[in-house]
């Protein structure tokens, strides 16, 4: 019984979805200092990008006040909505997800950061 258990234990997070990973507020935070040169934390500051509070089931290209690329308005208007899925693609690489984006970050190349960050995400106020 015990071997069964230990390879259950063992095997089970390779069978995994990436979005069923721990994830750790605080590790996203420390992330997150990476985009806080465009981006604010809350749900009223936008500044070179949109605030992100509220942003998990967002409508791309959505934000008052916010002058979006036509990419990403179009995107929206295609259905992009951020969840922890459309985020994990986009957070690789932003411009492959939505060509003609403004936004100019490279990408996260480590899934866990980017779990991490969506993690944050999840927790900021709306």
């Amino acid at each position: 019984m015990k071997q069964c258990l230990l390879v259950v234990t063992v095997a089970l997070p390779t069978f995994l979805p990436l979005s069923a990973a721990a994830q750790d507020v605080e590790a996203g935070a420390t992330v997150f200092k990476k985009c806080m040169a465009c981006h604010a934390a809350d749900a009223t500051t936008n500044k070179v990008g949109p605030h992100l509070g509220g942003l998990i089931g967002r409508t791309a290209g959505t934000v008052d006040g916010f002058n979006y690329s036509k990419a990403m308005k179009d995107a929206g208007a295609g259905g992009l909505v951020w969840s922890e899925d459309t985020l994990s693609k986009y957070l690789v690489e932003p411009k492959a997800m939505v060509p003609g984006t403004k936004m100019a970050f490279a990408g996260l190349k480590k899934p866990e950061d980017i779990q991490n960050v969506i993690a944050y995400l999840k927790s900021l106020p709306k």
